[in-house]
């Protein structure tokens, strides 16, 4: 057999829908729903794949010329993902109600008998696109606490990051890739063009206990607490690399495999942060648990805030567990510390 004979004898793999029907017996409600709207986030995911690939040459690159609900200039792109994932969310008949972040109010489906609520951020790094920078989907999937056969309400949707069932995000980068949990472990699938398929290319991530990158916005060093600042400090005296694309889900991959820290600090522009509890921060800190890491706002475990708003924002500390508790020791010292002024 020659070379190329062999090459086409080699296993593609396993994909990302026989994963996820071998391991629906992991999930604690082991009924198919979840398993299908699992698969109803991939095939949107394909979609949005190939508008992305195809945005240099259809002109979907570039503002919309309106402004999303957090005042942000909306992206052409940012416009198909949302309308995209949110089509396949109705289509697919598990959810009762979607929130994402380009909508100001709940989305509720019309399928009342929906067991799931979703939270999404359609595209993330929307203004690295034309640029052809790494940009990503961030999902968090909820039970519905309501009952059964009636719209969702804000009560489904305000859930803790600790009750969500599974959350994932989509990189689109040099390679598509797709990673999730539904708690039992971190996967990754890689997406095959040519085939259609994601397939299994990152079994049971797990992010290293420390590492030695840091990611932050450095030009808003003037505006940040003084904790911060000492934080970033150490990283420096420490001789680790910076690193920071500006695309949260492209920062968040990278450090995950290769461990690090990523920050988004209350600053004096933005007191609570920028970045949302409820579309952003509450996914990845469920991923970065279930592979072994930490996330944090600075002072308490993420997944155990009570969110108040659907846009709410809030500080953001996640990466390698000994990283994470390592600011948090610094944004404890400052917490503590008594002004000289009220010294007696």
């Amino acid at each position: 057999m020659d070379h190329h004979q062999d090459r086409l004898a080699l296993p593609v793999g396993t994909t990302l829908d026989r994963f996820i029907m071998r391991k629906q017996e992991d999930f604690p409600y082991a009924t198919g729903e979840l398993s299908q709207l699992l698969r109803d986030i991939a095939l949107a995911a394909k979609i949005v794949n190939r508008e992305i690939n195809r945005s240099g040459l259809i002109d979907v690159t570039g503002a919309y010329g309106q402004q999303n609900v957090q005042g942000e200039e909306q992206q052409k792109l940012d416009v198909i993902a949302n309308i995209r994932f949110i089509r396949a969310l109705r289509n697919g008949g598990e959810v009762c109600t979607v929130i994402s972040e380009e909508e100001e109010d709940m989305i509720q489906t019309g399928k009342n008998q929906g067991k799931y609520v979703v939270a999404i951020d359609p595209l993330d790094g929307s203004s690295n696109i034309d640029v052809n920078v790494s940009i990503g989907t961030i999902f968090s999937i909820y039970r519905r606490q309501s009952p059964i056969g009636q719209e969702g309400t804000q009560e489904d949707c305000l859930q803790k990051g600790v009750h969500q069932v599974a959350a994932g995000y989509i990189i689109y980068g040099s390679s598509t890739m797709l990673v999730y949990t539904t708690g039992a472990g971190v996967n990754g699938f890689t997406y095959e063009a040519s085939l259609g398929e994601f397939f299994l290319s990152h079994p049971n991530i797990t992010t290293p206990q420390s590492g030695s990158i840091y990611s932050i916005n450095e030009g808003s060093a003037n505006s940040f607490s003084e904790g911060v600042k000492q934080f970033v400090q150490y990283c420096k005296d420490q001789n680790f690399s910076a690193r920071y694309i500006g695309s949260l889900v492209a920062d968040f991959h990278r450090n995950l495999l290769k461990g690090g820290i990523y920050i988004y600090p209350a600053t004096a522009k933005s007191p609570k942060g920028k970045l949302r509890l409820m579309y952003e921060c509450n996914a990845l800190a469920f991923i970065v648990e279930q592979a072994g890491g930490k996330a944090s706002n600075g002072t308490k475990r993420l997944l155990e805030m009570e969110p108040t708003s659907l846009h709410e924002r809030c500080p953001f500390y996640i990466g390698s567990t000994d990283l994470v508790d390592k600011a948090e020791e610094f944004l404890t010292k400052e917490s503590s510390a008594v002004p000289v002024d009220e010294q007696a």
